[in-house]
């Protein structure tokens, strides 16, 4: 994280404005990926009127950084009249897209608005595999062409590879696709749960010793989206225990197409709705944002005295969805093992108690809490 983005992000912070907002317009896609983890059906989605004053509102609060994301952000036919009016408010605009219904006409209309940002998936570099998770014959073809549009343009691009059991070991070449093209590249080794917490995709992640090999790579370095990093906040590297275990709900949160405040796209707290009350109204007063607000370092169960504390990637969102907020996230304990080779004390006692008989005749082990994944991007240095 750059210092400019630290000191923005601990002035933020202090003043209790929501630094930057994701914006899911639609969970409508043209693909169907493997690992997807939303409901594609459009359960009313805001409209363009909706939006517009969503737009002002949170201009009104201070939001600086929007992402624009989906589903396909395409299929929604008012995408430039949402962005051409997010820009005239001065917002910086990122864009989260699979480029395939990125044409010419498009590609010059992004870089006339001046957009930051296009993140674009692409899963491998064999079109075949690609297609293959995508479930849409010839996108890989597309995707490219629409990334080369965006490029040839002027605009900022950048390849996000998520790695699962179809194209664990592709992504040393999507890599060098991305450095040929002369576009950024992250990669996320990990799935995401379905956010009404249903876990069977969780099937796709990759093997422990590949993704052990993804974060001994030496070509990437974990880091995280700037915005959604953990703020540096006002206090000194002395008190860590008194710090913020992450931006989510302090800085940024997440807002989805029907209107729903969650802390983070990847921490499913419903915590207000901006159909029923004002954006700032919520930022301030929802009482589950002030109860993810409450959490600091030390409050963390068995995380405050951990030897990973310095470095573990923990997501409260995660430890949420693994039935405490307050609590470790066992998959992060499972990272923190690929990167350093020491089991935590928590994943220890998972692991024990996985062996352990169940209470069940036949003495069933109980099942571990492992496998929901956070989305932790590993960017690419350059």
């Amino acid at each position: 994280m750059s210092a400019l983005m630290r000191e923005m992000g601990a002035k933020a912070l202090k003043l209790g404005i929501p630094l930057g907002v994701q914006l899911d317009l639609t969970y409508r896609c043209n693909e169907r990926c493997v690992h997807c983890y939303l409901d594609h059906d459009d359960h009313g989605e805001m409209t363009t009127a909706e939006i517009r004053d969503l737009l002002d509102q949170l201009a009104a609060a201070g939001v600086f950084f929007l992402i624009l994301s989906g589903g396909e952000i395409f299929l929604r036919k008012d995408l430039f009249e949402i962005v051409e009016y997010a820009r005239k408010l001065m917002f910086s605009v990122k864009l989260k897209t699979n480029a395939v219904m990125i044409r010419k006409a498009k590609a010059k209309r992004i870089a006339a608005l001046g957009v930051e940002s296009v993140q674009i998936s692409v899963y491998s570099h064999r079109a075949e595999v690609h297609d293959a998770i995508t479930k849409l014959p010839g996108s890989f073809r597309r995707t490219i062409e629409g990334a080369s549009l965006l490029k040839s343009n002027g605009v900022r691009v950048s390849f996000a590879n998520v790695l699962m059991r179809h194209n664990a070991d592709d992504y040393p070449e999507v890599q060098a696709l991305a450095a040929r093209m002369g576009v950024g590249y992250n990669v996320d080794p990990t799935i995401t749960p379905m956010m009404d917490g249903e876990r069977s995709i969780l099937d796709l992640n990759i093997a422990p010793g590949e993704l052990e090999q993804v974060f001994h790579e030496s070509t990437l370095v974990g880091n995280a989206e700037e915005f959604c990093a953990p703020p540096s906040g006002p206090l000194a590297h002395a008190d860590a225990l008194d710090s913020l275990p992450c931006s989510a709900g302090h800085t940024a949160c997440y807002i989805s197409p029907y209107g729903d405040v969650f802390p983070c796209v990847q921490f499913p707290l419903p915590s207000g709705n901006v159909r029923k009350t004002r954006f700032l109204d919520i930022w301030r007063h929802s009482p589950q944002l002030k109860e993810v607000r409450a959490i600091t370092m030390a409050d963390l169960q068995a995380c405050s005295s951990c030897v990973h504390g310095s470095s573990c990637s923990r997501c409260p969102g995660l430890a949420y969805m693994e039935g405490n907020m307050r609590g470790p996230s066992i998959q992060d304990c499972e990272k923190s093992l690929a990167r350093t080779g020491v089991p935590s004390m928590s994943l220890l006692r998972n692991q024990a108690a996985a062996t352990r008989p169940g209470p069940a005749a036949g003495g069933v082990s109980p099942s571990p809490v492992s496998g929901n994944h956070p989305v932790i991007w590993m960017v690419a240095q350059t």
